[in-house]
């Protein structure tokens, strides 16, 4: 069975967001710095680019929440089609949670958002049937990856904790009671500290 992964960017002090969360500011206040090891950072090496591998890596299916896939709350009553442009960097079906039905979005590269109004469990259903042997992974943001967490079915969790405070903003380890994993590797730079867990259970 493939392997369910998630890869993270997190604050010294817990927060993959920082607060106050916008169209303009979609990391909130401070968030972006806790992702420069891979944007560019004259100061990353070789360990960011290894770790950066290990976020890109190729997956058969993803599963996010909607905050993570745009701004706009309640009624789709706008054309969003995502962060990135119009071919995203995911190259595969991508299961959105939300409570609000919408059509499925085809973008170039082989990317296609599917809106699932049945919670976590059906859209990790339908992205392990559709990923087969390519794996899943959960892509965020916190409350998904909360909810992955609880449901513990993610089997390599990388976590790359930035040396930042952001104080407040979105948390992915608030409710989850426990972490049963382990680290099988460390690396590090000037900018992050990246551990990958494997599941002990």
């Amino acid at each position: 069975m493939a392997d369910t992964t998630c890869h993270m960017s997190i604050s010294l002090d817990g927060f993959v967001a920082g607060p106050d969360q916008s169209r303009d500011d979609p990391l909130g206040k401070g968030g972006r710095d806790v992702h420069t090891w891979h944007l560019g950072d004259p100061r990353a090496t070789e360990a960011d680019e290894i770790a950066a591998g290990w976020l890109m890596r190729p997956r058969g299916a993803y599963v996010m929440g909607r905050n993570m896939f745009g701004p706009i709350r309640g009624d789709w009553d706008e054309d969003w089609r995502g962060w990135w442009g119009p071919e995203p960097p995911y190259h595969a079906p991508v299961f959105v949670l939300t409570h609000h039905a919408h059509e499925p979005l085809e973008m170039e590269g082989g990317t296609t958002f599917h809106f699932v109004t049945d919670g976590f469990d059906a859209a990790y259903a339908q992205a392990r049937d559709t990923a087969g042997d390519d794996g899943v992974d959960i892509a965020g943001g916190a409350s998904t990856v909360r909810q992955a967490l609880a449901a513990g079915v993610i089997d390599e969790f990388t976590l790359d904790i930035a040396p930042v405070l952001l104080g407040s903003g979105e948390r992915i380890f608030d409710g989850i009671e426990t972490f049963a994993m382990e680290p099988v590797e460390v690396l590090h730079s000037p900018l992050a500290t990246h551990i990958r867990y494997r599941r002990t259970s």
